[in-house]
C-alpha cells in the first residue's frame, strides 16, 4: 500500500511540473506574441538651449544637460527621448520618425510649413513657456497636429521684467552702471534723462495674462494714467482695481509716456510699429517690448532711437534667436536689451517643465489636454489669442 502511495505522489509530480512547463510555455509564447504585435513607442524630441557650466545648476531644467527633467518619466514608459541644441541639420534628421517635438521660446525651433512637410509622424507640438509662434500655426493646422503650450508659467517672471526694464530705463539706469564699472563719476551725465514713474501716462499693448499684471505692478507708482489697447476689454472690475482705461491702439501710441509691448505674434502683430507708427508716438517715448522681436520693425527702431523719437528702448526678445553679433540693436544708443530670460527665471522653469509634463502625461494617457493650454487641435485654432487671418 506505502509503495503504491509513492507511486502516486510521485506521478502526481511529475504531472505538476509537466503542467507547470506547458504553461510556462504557453506564457511565453504569448508574451511574445505581445511583443511582437505591440506599436512601436512615441519618439519624443526636445531642442533646448545650451547652458554649459551653469547646467551644474539643478534647477536649470530648461536647458540642454537637464532635459526639463523628463528623461526618467518618458524612458520609464517606453519612449525614446533624444535632446539637442542644433535647430538646423540635426533636428531636420530626427524630425521624419518623431511624434512628440518639444520647443522653447528662449532657444526657438522654427516649426515652419515645410519641416511639417517632412514630418509624417508629428503629431503633437509643445512649447515648454509661452508663446509658440515659431510654430507655423496654420500649417500646423492643416496636419492635425495638436499645439500646446504651458499656459500662465511664465507669466509673472515676465511682468517683473517689464517693471524692471521700465525702471531701468526711465531713471536712466544703464549709462549709471556703465559709469560706476568704468570708474567714472558725472551725476550730471546720469540724471540730465533721468525721471520718476509717477505721473507719467504708461500704457500696454496686450492686456492678458501677462500685460494685465505688468498693469497691477505698476499702480503702486501712481502714474498719471494707465492705458490699455486690446481686442477685447477687460470686465469693468478689472479696470477698476488697477485704474486703468481702455483706448484705441492709435491713442495709445500718441499719448504715452511709456509703452510695454504684451501681444501674441502673428500675422496682425508683425512689424506692428513701424516707421508710420514711430512718427506718430509721442516724442521721447520709451518702449520695452518682451512679447516678441518681430512685433517690432528692426531697422526702422533703430532710426527712430538715433532721432530721438523714442528716448530709449529695452527688451529680451530679438528675431532671430539668438540674436546675431552684429544686431543692430545691440548697438544702438540708449537701450536696455538683455538676452530672452525673462521667463526662464528658475521658478518659472519648475512651472514650465511641470506643465510640459502633463501635457505629455495626458496626450499618451488619451486624457484631454487642459483646454487653456491648447493653441491649435482638431484642426481648429483653441486660442483667440493666436487666431489669424489666412494668407
Amino acid at each position: 500500500m506505502r509503495n503504491l502511495l509513492q507511486s502516486f505522489a510521485r506521478a502526481k509530480e511529475t504531472f505538476g511540473l509537466a503542467t507547470q512547463a506547458r504553461n510556462s510555455c504557453m506564457l511565453h509564447k504569448i508574451c511574445q506574441s505581445l511583443h511582437t504585435s505591440t506599436p512601436s513607442l512615441a519618439k519624443v524630441v526636445a531642442v533646448l538651449y545650451e547652458a554649459g557650466a551653469a547646467a551644474k545648476e539643478p534647477r536649470l531644467l530648461g536647458c540642454k544637460e537637464n532635459e526639463l527633467g523628463l528623461r526618467k518619466f518618458l524612458e520609464s514608459r517606453g519612449h525614446q527621448y533624444v535632446v539637442m541644441s542644433d535647430k538646423e541639420k540635426l533636428l531636420d534628421s530626427e524630425l521624419p520618425d518623431t511624434e512628440v517635438l518639444i520647443t522653447t521660446p528662449f532657444h526657438p525651433a522654427y516649426v515652419t510649413a515645410e519641416r511639417i512637410a517632412k514630418s509624417p509622424k508629428l503629431k503633437l507640438c509643445v512649447t515648454a513657456g509661452v508663446g509658440s509662434d515659431h510654430v507655423d500655426l496654420h500649417a500646423a493646422n492643416k496636419a492635425k497636429i495638436t499645439v500646446a503650450e504651458v499656459t500662465g508659467s511664465n507669466v509673472v517672471s515676465v511682468a517683473e521684467h517689464v517693471v524692471m526694464q521700465i525702471l531701468a530705463l526711465v531713471r536712466n539706469f544703464v549709462p549709471a552702471y556703465t559709469q560706476v564699472i568704468k570708474g567714472e563719476w558725472n551725476v550730471g551725465d546720469i540724471a540730465k534723462d533721468s525721471f520718476d514713474l509717477e505721473n507719467k501716462v504708461v500704457g500696454t499693448v496686450g492686456a492678458g495674462r501677462i500685460g494685465y499684471r505688468v498693469l497691477e505692478r505698476l499702480k503702486p507708482f501712481h502714474c498719471k494714467e494707465l492705458l490699455y489697447s486690446d481686442y477685447q476689454s477687460l470686465t469693468p472690475e478689472m479696470e477698476k482695481a488697477v485704474g486703468v482705461k481702455h483706448v484705441s491702439f492709435e491713442e495709445l501710441i500718441q499719448r504715452c509716456d511709456v509703452i510695454t509691448i504684451n501681444c501674441p505674434l502673428h500675422d496682425k502683430t508683425r512689424n506692428l510699429f513701424n516707421k508710420e507708427v514711430f512718427d506718430k508716438v509721442k516724442p521721447g517715448v520709451y518702449i520695452v517690448n518682451t512679447a516678441r522681436g518681430a512685433i517690432v520693425d528692426r531697422d526702422a527702431l533703430v532710426e527712430a532711437v538715433k532721432s530721438g523719437k523714442v528716448r530709449g528702448y529695452a527688451g529680451d526678445v530679438w528675431y532671430p534667436q539668438p540674436a546675431p553679433k552684429d544686431h543692430p540693436w545691440r548697438y544702438m544708443p540708449r537701450h536696455a536689451m538683455t538676452p530672452h530670460y525673462s521667463g526662464t527665471t528658475l521658478d518659472a522653469q519648475m512651472r514650465y517643465a511641470e506643465g510640459t509634463k502633463d501635457i505629455l502625461e495626458r496626450y499618451f494617457e488619451g486624457r484631454p489636454i487642459k483646454p487653456e493650454d491648447l493653441i491649435v487641435h482638431n484642426g481648429q485654432f483653441a486660442s483667440k489669442a493666436y487666431v489669424q487671418p489666412e494668407k
